[in-house]
């Protein structure tokens, strides 16, 4: 299938967004495109975690962790439990593993210069 025919067969198909749901859009690539959030996704990949777990694997402040995890779950990409005293967090894998795995394959795919980007910033 050609471009042209893609292009012209897809386009009938999706709809036009709406100006909230742009405005959303962004908001959920801008909390993505925090370095530390997405290191926290990749650390709930394997598992729930509190915040200390979540502190002690990326070696950060358990404050910076907490403000960070608060965005995460605004966003809806993380859930949060509470266990006794303790809050437990785990990622919507719904969501954010299609995201991941997507991301991965554009990468490796299209732009496999990302990873030695000194472009954009870090």
């Amino acid at each position: 299938m050609s471009h042209a025919s893609y292009d012209a067969s897809v386009m009938s198909q999706i709809q036009q967004l709406k100006e909230p749901d742009l405005a959303a859009l962004k908001l959920l690539f801008q909390a993505l495109s925090n370095e530390v959030r997405v290191r926290i996704l990749s650390v709930l990949r394997r598992g729930p975690k509190n915040v200390s777990e979540i502190s002690g694997a990326l070696n950060l402040e358990q404050t910076v962790v907490s403000h960070n995890l608060r965005c995460l779950a605004f966003c809806g990409l993380v859930f949060v439990e509470q266990s006794g005293k303790t809050r437990e967090y785990s990622i919507n894998r719904e969501t954010v593993e299609p995201l991941f795995s997507t991301g991965i394959r554009h990468i490796s795919r299209y732009a496999s210069n990302l990873r030695e980007c000194e472009t954009l910033e870090r």
